[in-house]
């Protein structure tokens, strides 16, 4: 089914989104009628200097195709720098609507050879700023009592783990935690919270091995429509919820505890040995 307008006078702030994903839902939120903060520091995948043309190009298409945007630079990591984000929002448009984290950077290693700078830096952008932005961006929706819509970007490697990613891993598990918490908080203000874990060819994943011969069928493109989903009225009772999209396979990951075993008394260790099969069986 064909859709148009569904942000019509909606404003979105994208974070990360001079490239791969950030991009290819700013160009979609632009299309059905979202002015977009196309934000981005231009960085190499590391984290490592800054290129402030990234999101101005992407800035530049947007406008190309008859769409109202305008370039950020601010970093996420920090809470300045958070509210820089907004700010420019609410001083050109009057507020903001929707927020999209998903700002990200990648230092791979091997858990016992991670460092401790790999670990902060790699927190410092993925966890601390969707903290951030989530807080400055719904301090701001609070102010306009009309709601909103936050959507975080997770990852499979933060849902199931991955080799070589333990801290963009723990990362991407808080930032489930961060939507589950802030999707119970921010209910009352009419904002609803919900992530993506997306598996898509971008800058910071062609380097995996499936992503070989995958050809065109694990894009960006395949992404975006979600987020433009749930940054719109056709999600106004989804909140929580964390979509999992690799072309055209789309699921949800949700938390399951097992049914469990009840005994009276205390458990041995023996005896959670002999029952553990029954104990973790969902």
């Amino acid at each position: 089914m064909e859709s148009a307008g569904l942000l019509q006078g909606k404003t979105a702030i994208v974070t990360g989104a001079g490239r791969g994903i950030g991009r290819a839902v700013a160009l979609a939120f632009a299309e059905q009628g979202a002015r977009v903060v196309v934000n981005d520091l231009g960085c190499s995948k590391d984290g490592a200097g800054s290129d402030p043309t990234v999101a101005a190009q992407v800035v530049d298409e947007i406008r190309g195709r008859g769409g109202e945007a305008i370039a950020n630079v601010d970093t996420v990591a920090t809470a300045a720098g958070a509210a820089g984000i907004v700010r420019a929002a609410v001083e050109l448009w009057g507020g903001v609507d929707v927020l999209v984290n998903n700002a990200g950077i990648l230092q791979d290693k091997s858990l016992l050879g991670l460092s401790e700078s790999m670990w902060d830096e790699v927190m410092a952008v993925h966890l601390r700023g969707a903290f951030l932005c989530t807080q400055a961006a719904a301090a701001q929706m609070r102010l306009q009592r009309r709601g909103g819509r936050i959507i975080n970007t997770t990852s499979i490697s933060g849902l199931l783990g991955n080799l070589g990613q333990a801290n963009e891993s723990a990362a991407k598990a808080g930032v489930y935690g961060l939507t589950r918490t802030a999707s119970i908080e921010l209910q009352k203000y009419g904002i609803n919270v919900n992530a993506v874990a997306p598996i898509a060819r971008t800058r910071l994943t062609e380097d995996l091995p499936m992503f070989e011969k995958v050809g065109d069928t694990l894009e960006p493109a395949h992404v975006a429509p979600v987020y433009t989903f749930l940054a719109s009225e056709l999600a106004s009772e989804v909140s929580g919820m964390v979509f999992s999209v690799a072309g055209g396979r789309l699921s949800t990951f949700q938390l399951v505890e097992s049914a469990g075993r009840l005994k009276d008394g205390i458990w041995t260790p023996e005896e959670i040995a002999e029952h553990l099969e029954s104990i973790s069986k969902v």
